[in-house]
C-alpha cells in the first residue's frame, strides 16, 4: 500500500510530473561555474550534471514524465562547460610551460 495520492513505487507516472533527475542535472549545470569560484568542485558538478542528465532522459523515455527540456539543457550546458574548462586547462598550462622554458624571456 502506498501513500494516498501518490502512485505505487515502480509505476508509470503521468506526463505532468517533472523528472527529479532532470532538475538536478539542470541545477548542477548552472551551479558548476560558481563551483570553480568557491572551491566546491566545478568539475564534480559537471560530472553530476552529465550523469543525472543521461539518467533523466532514459527515465523520461520510459515513464513519460515531463522534464526532457531540463535534462537536455543540463547536458548541453555541462558539455559546453566541460569543453571550455578543458580548453582553458590546456591554455593555462601551455602558458606556464612557455614561461618556465623561457619562451617569453630575453633570447
Amino acid at each position: 500500500m502506498g501513500t494516498p495520492g501518490m502512485p505505487p513505487p515502480g509505476s508509470i507516472v503521468g506526463p505532468g510530473q517533472t523528472n527529479t533527475l532532470a532538475l538536478v542535472s539542470f541545477i548542477t549545470a548552472l551551479a558548476a561555474p560558481f563551483g570553480h569560484l568557491v572551491g566546491v568542485g566545478g568539475i564534480t558538478l559537471i560530472i553530476v550534471s552529465i550523469v543525472t542528465g543521461h539518467m533523466a532522459r532514459a527515465q523520461i523515455r520510459r515513464t513519460g514524465e515531463a522534464g526532457g527540456g531540463f535534462a537536455l539543457a543540463g547536458l548541453i550546458i555541462s558539455y559546453v562547460h566541460l569543453a571550455v574548462s578543458a580548453l582553458l586547462f590546456v591554455v593555462f598550462f601551455g602558458l606556464i610551460i612557455a614561461v618556465i622554458s623561457g619562451f617569453f624571456g630575453p633570447h
